[in-house]
């Protein structure tokens, strides 16, 4: 039953989280994001948020910089917005997923059209 408390809760904050990144935070470093999973601990102390940036590799070493340091503005608004006995521990990460995926998906295009070479 807790596990599913956790992913309940989890999503809540997924949710939360985009809507705060787009619609509060103006920093011009944050490009275009996409919260794509959150993580809990089963004790709520801490939540990996795992994002996806468009840009280049600078953009989104730019992009992460700016979410960790404005972590206790997102902590506050979720405070606001979800009611917990502890708002958790918001850590940043990239989610390579949709590069990878993306990736397959030309290789796959490659082999289809018999320019496997290039």
């Amino acid at each position: 039953m807790a596990k599913v408390r956790v992913g309940r809760v989890g999503e809540q904050i997924k949710k939360e989280i985009s809507q705060i990144i787009q619609a509060e935070l103006k920093d011009p470093r944050i490009g275009f994001i996409t919260v794509t999973g959150v993580e809990v601990t089963n004790d709520f102390s801490q939540a990996k948020v795992f994002l996806s940036v468009m840009g280049s590799d600078e953009q989104k070493e730019e992009t992460l910089k700016a979410l960790s340091r404005s972590s206790g503005f997102i902590r506050s608004e979720l405070g606001k917005r979800i009611r917990l006995r502890k708002i958790p521990e918001l850590l940043f990460k990239f989610d390579a997923s949709i590069d990878y995926g993306s990736r397959i998906e030309q290789l796959l295009d490659r082999i289809n059209t018999g320019n496997v070479n290039s």
